[in-house]
């Protein structure tokens, strides 16, 4: 005998309401509670940055830091460029996450950051290093534009913009190159042959489950790479597990006919 639904709600219903939501939902995106000031947001951070490693941070680079900071949280309002809201978050997993890598291994410039969003770690960089020249690559529109707003605002030099996808028929020469984006090891590695210098390094920022990339890297790119350096690491004053790697480019790669280069998708 069937158990008789005395609530007068019905199963499938809920469902198809459920269903509905998470359709409505799709697209939307969470929004700042709080856009603390410039001084509120530089006072902030000094205290985040003395507590997590970078207490002899200058004034004028933190001051940049809460600029960008605001930035990023006004767009925000309008467009789903991060997952954190709140400033102690994007100050250790963004802010903090990127001024490592300098910390962990020598940079070279011209530096490509490639897949950069909304400036990751391409910005934080730049504001370590305001003299030397670091190109941003970003495919989508509104980040480029959002890029170009930071550029102007902070009247940031020696900073190239690039809308667009890099694959192999790329050829902007650069020393070097560094992604925070999720594509795997060896797909990156193959898109900047044509631009990246022999000699030049890729530096690779990943978590700690990174370890199936590396041997499936080397049998695609291991002719043209070698693996430099395998850091692992933390965030400091946190349980944020991290892994850099570094790839030295040994050999120069097949020469490409760009006339053979695919039109971009709509």
């Amino acid at each position: 005998m069937a158990h008789k639904n005395k609530t007068n709600i019905s199963p499938y219903k809920t469902r198809q309401v459920k269903k509905v939501a998470q359709t409505q939902l799709k697209g939307q995106h969470k929004r700042p509670d709080v856009i603390y000031s410039l001084d509120e947001s530089n006072d902030r951070l000094y205290d985040i940055f003395k507590n997590h490693g970078f207490s002899d941070l200058a004034h004028s680079q933190r001051l940049q830091f809460a600029h960008f900071y605001r930035l990023l949280m006004e767009t925000q309002e309008k467009e789903n460029f991060t997952r954190l809201l709140k400033l102690r978050d994007i100050a250790i997993k963004h802010f903090v996450d990127c001024m490592m890598v300098p910390k962990l291994t020598e940079l070279q410039f011209p530096l490509l950051d490639l897949g950069t969003g909304p400036g990751f770690p391409g910005i934080p960089l730049k504001f370590l290093f305001p003299n030397d020249k670091i190109i941003l690559a970003e495919g989508v529109q509104r980040r480029v534009e959002f890029l170009k707003t930071v550029r102007s605002q902070m009247q940031l030099q020696q900073l190239d913009i690039i809308g667009r996808n890099i694959n192999p028929f790329f050829a902007y020469p650069v020393r070097a190159v560094i992604t925070r984006a999720v594509e795997d090891i060896g797909n990156t590695l193959s898109n900047v042959l044509t631009s990246l210098q022999t000699g030049g390094r890729v530096y690779f920022m990943k978590g700690p489950g990174v370890d199936p990339e590396i041997p499936e890297a080397n049998k695609k790119m291991g002719e043209f790479y070698n693996l430099e350096k395998d850091i692992a690491y933390t965030l400091p004053e946190t349980e944020q597990k991290r892994r850099l790697l570094v790839y030295k480019k040994i050999k120069m790669g097949p020469l490409v006919d760009f006339d053979e280069e695919p039109w971009p998708e709509d």
